[in-house]
C-alpha cells in the first residue's frame, strides 16, 4: 500500500472515530487508486448502522469504479446496508447484477426484505435460494422463521422445522427459539412449549419468547411460573422485556404478591430503572389500587417518559382520584391523544361532565389528531349530559373524518341517542350501520327503547333482530339485565313469552336473568314461579332469589330459601349471607342473624366482609340491642368506619344509652369530622 493510501486510510478512520461518516466517504474520493477492502467493509458497516443511503450509494460507486470484480462479501455488506436504509430496490438491483453470489448474498437479501416488512418476498427469495443451488444455513432459517411468524404461516414454519432437523440445526438455540416464537404466535402453544423444553440450554431470548407467548395466549399463570423457574435456574440474566411480560401477567391475574417479588428481583438485577419495567410496575400497582407504590416508581430517575406519564395519570383517573390525575396531567411536559383520553375516561367514569368538557376544549386548542377512543368518550359525555345537540355535532365529525365505519364509534352513537331520548335518530343510525352491528349494537337500541318505556318498539327491534341474526339466549340475558336495571317490567314479560313461544332452551343462566329481572321490577311472584320451575338450581340462582325476596319485602321467604339451599347440599357464600342478614334485619330476627354471622366462618369458612359487619350493626341498632352492639363493634378485627359509628351514635339516641353514645361520639371526633359530634340526650339531636 502506497504512502498516499496509508495517509488517506488514517484520515478516513479519524473521521469515522469522530462519527463523521459524510467526511469519511468524501475523503475516500480523494484517492485515485483502490484502497484496502477492509476499509470498504468498515465504511459499509458504518453506513448500515446510520442508515446513510447517500453515503452507501457513493461507497458502492467508488468500489465498483476501482474494483470491477470486487469480493462477494463486500457486495453482501452493500446489500445489508441498503436493507438497513430501507432501499430494497437498490439491494435487489445490486443482487441481480452480481456476477457471482454465495449463501451470504442470498441471506443478506432475505434479511433485507424481512427487516422491512416484506415477509412474503423474503420467503420467495428463501425458496429461490435453494432452486439456485445454495444450501440454507442458520441465518436463512432464522430469517425465514421470523417471516413465518409475521405472516402466521404455520404450515410453512412446520416445513422449515423439519428441514432444521434434517440439516442438524435442532441444537441451535437461535433457531429453536425462533420456532418456539412462531408456534406461539400461531396459537400452537403446546408445540411451542414442547420445543422450548427440548432446548438444552435456553438463553435469555428463549425464555423471553416462551414467557411472552404464554402471556399472549392468556396463560398468565404459566407465564409467571416460567419466569420464576428461569430465576431459580440462575444461569440466565432475564431481559427487561421478560421482566415486563411477567409483571403484566401478574397484573392481569391479580397476582400481587408475585408481582412484588418480581419488583424486588428487578431491583436486584438493576432493571427497575428501564422504561419498559417501570411502566409495567406502574400499571401493576395501579390496577391493585396501590397508587403510592405506583407514584414511587414514577418518581424514579429516568422513569418519566410520555408513556409512563400517561400511565400514572390513567392510574389516578381510573381509581377515582381525578384531582391528583389532573395535577399530574397539567405538569406533563408533552401530551399525546392517549394522555387526553386518560383524563376524559377518568372524568366520565366519575360522572364529572363539566371537567370532561374542559378537557375537550383543551384538545380543540391543539393540533392533535383525535382517535376513535376520543370520539367514543365525547359521545359518553354527551349521553351523561343528555346533550343530544353536542352528540349530533360529534356525529357530523364522524362522517367528515370517516369514522362511521368504526364499530366502537357506531355503538357510542347508539348509546348517546338512546340515553338522550332521540329514539328516531337512534333507529335511523342503527339501520345505517347494518353491515357493522354486533351484540352491543342490538343491546344499545333495546336498552334505549326500554329506558323510555317504549315496550312496543322493544319488541319490534327484537323481531328485526331475529330476522337478521337470531339472538342467543345469552344475548337475551343481557337485554333482561338492562331492562331490570330500569325496572321495565313489560319488556321483561314479552321477552319471557318470546323465549317460551320460540322454544329457547332456558338454562340456569337464562333463568337467573329472568329471576333477577322480575325481582327488580317488583314482580316477585313471577320470579318465584321461574325459580320453582328450575329443576337444577345453583348457588347463583339461590342468591339472586334470596336478594330478590329481600328487596320485595318477602324476607320470610328468603330465610326459607336459605334453609332449602343448605338441604340441597349447596355451600353458601358471601352474597348468600349478605342476603339472609338483610332478611333478618327486615324480619327483626336478631338472634337468628347472630347465628348466621357466627356460622359464616366457623362452619362454612366464609370470611365476613365489611358489608356483613355493617348488616350486623344495623340489625343490633335497629332493634335496640345496644349492649350486643357495643360488644360487636369493639370486637371487630378492624376499626369501625365513620358510617358504622354514626349508626351506633343514632341508635344510642333512639334508645337513650348515654355511655355508648358518648363513646361513639368520641371515636367519631377522633376521625376529624367537619362537624364535631356531641352526645346529649336532652334534645335527641346531633349538634356541632
Amino acid at each position: 500500500m502506497g504512502a498516499n493510501v496509508k495517509t488517506l486510510t488514517i484520515k478516513i478512520n479519524t473521521h469515522l472515530k469522530q462519527n463523521n461518516l459524510s467526511k469519511a466517504v468524501a475523503t475516500l474520493f480523494e484517492s485515485l487508486v483502490p484502497v484496502d477492502i477492509s476499509l470498504y467493509a468498515s465504511l459499509f458497516k458504518f453506513c448500515a448502522a446510520r442508515r446513510a443511503i447517500i453515503e452507501t450509494r457513493k461507497l458502492e460507486s467508488h468500489l465498483l469504479t476501482f474494483n470491477p470484480t470486487p469480493p462477494v462479501f463486500l457486495l453482501n455488506r452493500a446489500i445489508e446496508a441498503y436493507g438497513k436504509c430501507n432501499c430494497l430496490d437498490d439491494a435487489r438491483e445490486l443482487f441481480d447484477e452480481m456476477p457471482q453470489r454465495d449463501g451470504g448474498s442470498w441471506n443478506a437479501l432475505i434479511s433485507a426484505y424481512a427487516a422491512n416488512g416484506f415477509a412474503d418476498e423474503a420467503l420467495r427469495v428463501f425458496l429461490d435460494m435453494k432452486k439456485d443451488g445454495f444450501l440454507w444455513n442458520e441465518v436463512s432459517f432464522a430469517s425465514a422463521l421470523g417471516c413465518c411468524g409475521s405472516l402466521l404461516e404455520i404450515k410453512f414454519a412446520m416445513g422449515i422445522h423439519g428441514l432444521v432437523v434434517k440439516y442438524g440445526y435442532q441444537r441451535n438455540v437461535i433457531i429453536t427459539s425462533s420456532i418456539v416464537d412462531v408456534y406461539g404466535k400461531g396459537r400452537f402453544l403446546r408445540e411451542a412449549r414442547r420445543m422450548f423444553d427440548d432446548i438444552r440450554n435456553p438463553n435469555e431470548v428463549s425464555w423471553n419468547v416462551v414467557i411472552r407467548r404464554h402471556y399472549d395466549m392468556g396463560e398468565e399463570k404459566e407465564a409467571v411460573v416460567l419466569f420464576f423457574e428461569m430465576v431459580k435456574r440462575n444461569d440466565v440474566m432475564p431481559l427487561s422485556f421478560t421482566v415486563s411480560n411477567a409483571l403484566c401477567a401478574c397484573s392481569r391475574i391479580f397476582a400481587f404478591n408475585e408481582g412484588k417479588q418480581i419488583h424486588a428481583f428487578s431491583i436486584k438485577i438493576n432493571l427497575v430503572d428501564t422504561l419498559v419495567v417501570s411502566g409495567s410496575l406502574i400499571d401493576m400497582y395501579s390496577k391493585h389500587g396501590d397508587l403510592r407504590s405506583a407514584h414511587n416508581i414514577f418518581n424514579q430517575p429516568n422513569a418519566k417518559d410520555l408513556i409512563n406519564w400517561t400511565s400514572i395519570v390513567t392510574a389516578y383517573a381510573t381509581n377515582g382520584r381525578t384531582k391528583e390525575a389532573r395535577e399530574l396531567f397539567n405538569e406533563m411536559p408533552e401530551r399525546n391523544i392517549v394522555s387526553y383520553n386518560a383524563m376524559l375516561k377518568g372524568y366520565t367514569q366519575n360522572n364529572k361532565w363539566e371537567d370532561a368538557l374542559e378537557v375537550i376544549h383543551l384538545i380543540s386548542e391543539t393540533n392533535i389528531y383525535i382517535d376513535h377512543v376520543t370520539i367514543g368518550l365525547i359521545l359518553t359525555i354527551s349521553a351523561g349530559l343528555l346533550d343530544v345537540e353536542m352528540g349530533k355535532q360529534v356525529h357530523g365529525y364522524v362522517y367528515r373524518h370517516h369514522f362511521n365505519s368504526n364499530l366502537f364509534v357506531g355503538n357510542g352513537l347508539l348509546n348517546m341517542y338512546g340515553k338522550c331520548g332521540d329514539l328516531r335518530s337512534c333507529r335511523a343510525w342503527f339501520y345505517q350501520m347494518s353491515h357493522l352491528r354486533d351484540t352491543i349494537s342490538w343491546n344499545s337500541i333495546l336498552t334505549g327503547h326500554a329506558r323510555h318505556k317504549r315496550s312496543e318498539e322493544v319488541m319490534m327491534v327484537i323481531r328485526k333482530m331475529i330476522e337478521e341474526t337470531p339472538p342467543t339466549k345469552h344475548t337475551f340475558a343481557t337485554i333482561l339485565a338492562a331492562c331490570a336495571n330500569i325496572f321495565a317490567l313489560d319488556p321483561c314479560k314479552q321477552i319471557h313469552g318470546f323465549l317460551v313461544r320460540y322454544g329457547y332452551d332456558m338454562d340456569i343462566v337464562m333463568k337467573g336473568a329472568l329471576v333477577d329481572a322480575y325481582s327488580k321490577c317488583r314482580c316477585i311472584m313471577y320470579a318465584l314461579m321461574v325459580f320453582e320451575g328450575t329443576a337444577s338450581r345453583d348457588l347463583i340462582l339461590y342468591n339472586t332469589m334470596i336478594l330478590g325476596c329481600c328487596h320485595n319485602l318477602r324476607s320470610d321467604v328468603a330465610i326459607d330459601l336459605f334453609e332449602m339451599l343448605k338441604s340441597e347440599g349447596l355451600k353458601p357464600d358471601n352474597t348468600t349471607f349478605q342476603g339472609v342478614l338483610l332478611a333478618c334485619i327486615c324480619e327483626g330476627r336478631v338472634e337468628l342473624g347472630r347465628e348466621y354471622f357466627d356460622v359464616m366462618s366457623k362452619e362454612y369458612c366464609v370470611i365476613p366482609r365489611l358489608e356483613h359487619y355493617e348488616s350486623m350493626i344495623e340489625l343490633y341498632a335497629r332493634y335496640g340491642y345496644i349492649g350486643e352492639l357495643e360488644n360487636f363493634v369493639k370486637q371487630m378485627p378492624f376499626d369501625p368506619t365513620a358510617s358504622m359509628l354514626i349508626r351506633v351514635f343514632d341508635a344510642c339516641h333512639e334508645f337513650r344509652n348515654e355511655r355508648v353514645g358518648k363513646w361513639a361520639a368520641d371515636r367519631l371526633n377522633e376521625l376529624n369530622p367537619s362537624v364535631p359530634f356531641r352526645f346529649e340526650l336532652m334534645d335527641h339531636r346531633r349538634t356541632g
